[in-house]
């Protein structure tokens, strides 16, 4: 009877310390652990001297357009190379990247030409150019700090679509820098669109376009629709101006 009662408490003690443990009861380092994440495990990634992240993929240091291919035949980049800065050759066609990409951060920096050089003095003569996502979406690049032109349309514009938040244009002979997050779009198998693209542009640090929706392809009239595509090119935009370009990279998101 005695080894009867201790073996049955044995077990009720054993069944008690089984049981879980209410919020109340637990310690609060029980409770934090309850809400501890840990996998993934984050890569580390350094930044070097000149502000590039170790896992972005340099599309121009300065040294050569190896990236970079004439949008027009897919011949070498007509485009020149002065000092470290790569400049528009007017009239001689975009020029788009090797590889094609969907989802990335684009860090890129450009100034518009001597006013003497500019395609035209007011609006949209003013130095303009372009980043093209996936070679049909656009960020405009043009000279809004001294130019007046349709809001739509100026510096950091998606393009007839969506006017910046602020105008943080720098004058001219100063570089602009323009740090953009670009979602692609996504389409189903039977090639109908199932998500828009969406852009976030911070223009020399300042958010002025904050995950605005896509509404289409960049067309100067009217507004096309989606059409199903998969990764491409990025593209710069020769539109007459020698516009300048530095320090281009991406990272793949």
């Amino acid at each position: 009877m005695k080894r009867t009662l201790i073996v049955a408490a044995t077990l009720a003690a054993t069944a008690t310390l089984a049981m879980p443990l209410s919020a109340a009861e637990k310690e609060p380092w029980q409770q934090a652990q309850e809400t501890e994440v840990w996998e993934p495990v984050p890569a580390k990634v350094s930044i070097d001297d000149d502000g590039v992240p170790s896992d972005a993929l340099v599309l121009f240091d300065g040294t050569d357009l190896s990236a970079w291919e004439s949008a027009n035949d897919g011949s070498a980049a007509p485009w020149k190379i002065e000092g470290d800065v790569m400049v528009a050759a007017p009239k001689s066609g975009d020029i788009r990247t090797k590889q094609e990409f969907c989802d990335i951060q684009l860090h890129i920096e450009w100034q518009p030409p001597a006013e003497k050089d500019m395609e035209g003095p007011e609006g949209q003569g003013r130095g303009n150019s372009g980043v093209f996502f996936q070679e049909r979406y656009e960020v405009q690049v043009l000279d809004s700090f001294g130019g007046e032109t349709y809001p739509n349309g100026q510096a950091a514009s998606v393009y007839k679509q969506h006017i910046p938040l602020v105008n943080a244009t720098k004058p001219l002979n100063e570089w602009n820098v323009y740090d953009i997050i670009y979602k692609a779009p996504r389409f189903s198998d039977a090639g109908e669109l199932t998500s828009p693209a969406y852009i976030t542009v911070l223009h020399n640090g300042v958010l002025v376009q904050n995950h605005v929706e896509v509404q289409g392809p960049t067309a100067w009239i009217g507004h096309p629709p989606y059409e199903a595509h998969g990764c491409a090119p990025l593209r710069l935009q020769d539109h007459g101006n020698p516009s300048k370009f530095r320090n281009i990279w991406i990272r793949e998101l």
